[in-house]
Formats: C-alpha cells, sequence, structure tokens
C-alpha cells in the first residue's frame, strides 16, 4: 500500500535529498496603514526523501505549493523554518557563495524552453553557459550533451528560434546536463509542447536518468505524465504532502480524496468521443 502524510516508502539506496518539517509563509502587503497583510502558508511541515539514482515526482494544482518546494529545494528561495540537506550537506541558510557544490550537482529544466533560452544566444553559448558560470571546461562537452539529447552537432551553431518547441527542450536538457548534475529538476518540462512531442521528451528523461544514472526530482500537475517516467511520487494539496509512496500503487489504489480528484482529471479517450 502507499504511504501517506510526506512518508516516503521504504528504499534501501542512499538518501540524497533529505526535506524536514519544512515550512514557508509569505506576507502578503498591506492593504491600509491599521493592518498588516494576511500571511499565505505556502507549504505546512512538509518532510521526504528523494534517493539516489530515483525518480520523483511531485503532483498537484496550481496553488498546492510544489512550485515554493521547487524552488526551496533548488536554494532560490529560503524556508520559514525546517530544513533541506543535499548530499548530506545542508543547504537552507547558506548564502549563495557557499552552493557552489549544489550548482554543480542539481540543475533545472524549466516549464517553457523558449523563454528560459536566451533567443540573442546561439546553442553553442547557450549550452556552454552553466559551464563558463562554474569554471568548468567546455571543449568537446556542447557537442557530447547534443548528441546525448538526439540533436546533431551542427546545431551548435543555430539560434533556438530555428527549432521546433520539442527540439529546443532537449537544448535545455542538454544545457542542464553540461556539468554532469547528480540530479535533475524538471519544473513542468512538457506542459508547453506540443501533444505529439511530449511522449518523445518524456522517453527521454526516463533514458537519460538510466544512462547517466541521474537523480530526477519531476515536478507537474499531471499524475499520469508522472507515472511514465517516475517510480515514486508525492501528492500536494493546500500545502501538505497528502500522499506517497511507488507511483504505480498510488495510480491503482489512491488512498486520498484529493488523489482520486486528480485522476478523475486525467484526459480519458473516452472524454474525448
Amino acid at each position: 500500500m502507499p504511504t501517506h502524510a510526506g512518508t516516503p516508502p521504504a528504499d534501501n539506496r542512499d538518501p540524497l535529498i533529505e526535506v524536514r518539517d519544512l515550512t514557508r509563509v509569505y506576507q502578503r502587503p498591506r492593504t491600509s496603514l491599521a493592518k498588516a497583510g494576511a500571511a499565505v502558508h505556502a507549504l505546512r511541515g512538509v518532510s521526504l526523501t528523494v534517493h539516489r539514482g530515483e525518480r520523483f515526482g511531485i503532483v498537484g494544482e496550481s496553488g498546492s505549493g510544489k512550485s515554493t518546494l521547487l524552488r526551496l529545494l533548488c536554494a532560490l528561495d529560503q524556508p520559514t523554518s525546517g530544513s533541506i540537506t543535499f548530499d548530506g550537506q545542508e543547504i537552507t541558510g547558506r548564502p549563495e557563495g557557499r552552493l557552489r557544490f549544489l550548482r554543480e550537482n542539481l540543475q533545472i529544466v524549466f516549464q517553457d524552453p523558449m523563454s528560459s533560452l536566451d533567443p540573442r544566444m546561439q546553442v553553442l553559448d547557450l549550452v556552454a553557459e552553466p559551464l563558463v558560470a562554474l569554471g568548468l571546461p567546455v571543449a568537446g562537452r556542447v557537442t557530447e550533451v547534443l548528441e546525448a539529447v538526439g540533436l546533431p552537432a551542427s546545431a551548435a551553431g543555430r539560434y533556438p528560434h530555428q527549432f521546433s518547441g520539442g527540439q529546443r527542450q532537449r537544448i535545455a536538457i542538454a544545457r542542464a546536463l553540461a556539468p554532469r548534475p547528480k540530479v535533475l529538476v524538471a519544473d513542468e518540462p512538457v506542459s508547453a509542447l506540443d501533444v505529439s512531442v511530449r511522449g518523445q521528451i518524456l522517453n527521454l528523461l526516463a533514458d537519460l536518468a538510466d544512462e547517466l544514472a541521474l537523480t530526477i526530482v519531476f515536478v507537474s500537475h499531471d499524475l499520469s505524465v508522472v507515472r511514465h517516467v517516475c517510480e515514486t511520487v508525492a501528492v500536494m494539496n493546500a500545502g501538505q504532502i497528502v500522499e506517497s509512496g511507488p507511483v504505480d500503487e498510488v495510480w491503482a489504489a489512491p488512498a486520498h480524496p484529493y488523489t482520486r480528484t486528480l485522476l478523475r482529471a486525467v484526459p480519458t479517450l473516452e472524454g474525448l468521443l
């Protein structure tokens, strides 16, 4: 049976990311001089463990807290309370100058490749950008990662607008892979793509995870997409993990009403007839 309330399933692999009792409270702007702005509890005591080599999905609707959790995992924001460790090192509260180990080992693929790729830069420079920023060798690496995502070396001399949406997402994945990270975080990586190419990108991510021994944290609003890539899933609602466990078990026998609501929202062939 799937586990619930943020308790991760048993796994014999080493923990790579550990999140404990994470909260994030935002203060809304004042609407009057007499009253402070309302507090918004984006995360409420979230705990989870991602093991080395695991493909871990985080699923929930807009407003569930998954994007806030993602920003905290990537140290792009700080929690109100709680802790996050990456490969045994605490990342919460660290200044950017002491996060190099995280920047080298965790890379992100964003939702919309067109907005995440600078249209003024050639693919060569886009893919090399994280290597240059981290002071890592560039020679030969761009061609290597382009070929790994199914693009020819000649793509390096072109610009993002010269590619299709699926090809642009492959470029974004190549850029994320360039520094040889341990963890690839995918933030709704197929939601901006045509249905016809979503499966190709999902298969690519799954294949890369196997070939490169990557750990993947995959964020989506669609449980069927998460099921395609991930082995474990955490379902978020109202800033909490309401259900978690092996993705096939959660899919087949969802225990929480919110998970059942997500499953009913998955498009089916019958719904199109």
